[in-house]
């Protein structure tokens, strides 16, 4: 076998030859008409260069996303972040809408607003509301088949952005506005924005603290006050999450998984992935592949 050094990431114009995409997924049309060849790209492991949504109606949807599974049930909608790792594991009696976005289809507004939204959980919409995201994707599905129409492409990438709006705002309604965040969860949310951005050469609470203008202590007192631990916690958290993921696809050792994501002393690295992980490295690749 090709010896693979990277987790895959799926193209939107190679994978559905448009920069938009939207589409119903009866299970058992899915299977029957797609094809296996088809189904087993979606159960490998891969990330996605676009935003991706998934409105399930009908059945379950089990999928994985960065090691955790999830059941998504109907009146349900889960958002997939471009950098997560993900696969299907099974449809069961399941109708979903799933449509896919890039950053250019996107209101400027949203594509911010994405940012803050807690991908992977999959969010229970009240009945109301999911009929009228329900009738957005029916829009959506018929714009999409309208192709000979002057402003087509107009219509039907701001017809998506609309629909991930409703989506968008459903989050929003769980969170606390901005100008009603505390000083403490307002520093927590810059720390982990810079978190997500540097964490590959950051890695001591100081890095942080220093490109907050505030102490070290007062950066972990904030991120503990908020989220229950440490700002080291969050720090480790995320570095051995972009392990896992490289353990779990890539063939690289350990040494090299390590030296990738910023640790010249292997055996640092991995006591630390031990402690995080609950089991060594090596542990965790054979596990998984298992």
């Amino acid at each position: 076998m090709q010896k693979k050094t990277a987790i895959p990431v799926n193209s939107m114009t190679a994978e559905f030859g448009t920069d938009i995409f939207i589409r119903n997924v009866v299970s058992a049309d899915f299977y029957l008409y797609e094809g296996l060849e088809k189904f087993n790209n979606l159960k490998e492991s891969h990330r996605d260069e676009y935003h991706l949504f998934c409105l399930q109606s009908e059945g379950t949807t089990t999928i994985e996303i960065d090691f955790k599974q999830y059941v998504i049930a109907p009146s349900s909608v889960v958002f997939i972040r471009q950098n997560q790792v993900h696969r299907i594991l099974e449809f069961k009696n399941a109708t979903v809408s799933m449509w896919a976005i890039s950053d250019e289809n996107l209101n400027p507004e949203y594509l911010k607003l994405l940012e803050d939204i807690p991908p992977g959980k999959p969010l229970t919409l009240q009945q109301e509301t999911f009929s009228i995201i329900s009738e957005a994707v029916s829009l959506c599905l018929k714009l999409a088949d309208r192709k000979n129409e002057k402003l087509y492409h107009s219509l039907f990438a701001d017809s998506c952005s609309t629909l991930t709006g409703l989506i968008i705002s459903q989050y929003l309604a769980l969170s606390k506005p901005l100008d009603k965040l505390s000083r403490f969860e307002i520093i927590t949310k810059a720390f982990k924005e810079l978190l997500e951005r540097n964490f590959l050469t950051a890695k001591r609470p100081a890095d942080y603290a220093k490109q907050l203008n505030i102490s070290s202590a007062y950066l972990n007192e904030c991120v503990k006050n908020t989220t229950g631990h440490s700002v080291s916690h969050q720090i480790q958290q995320r570095v051995i999450l972009e392990a896992k993921r490289l353990l779990y696809y890539s063939d690289k050792s350990v040494k090299e998984i390590a030296t990738d994501l910023g640790y010249d002393d292997y055996p640092y690295f991995s006591r630390l992935f031990t402690k995080v992980a609950g089991m060594s490295a090596l542990a965790f690749r054979n596990k998984n592949h298992n």
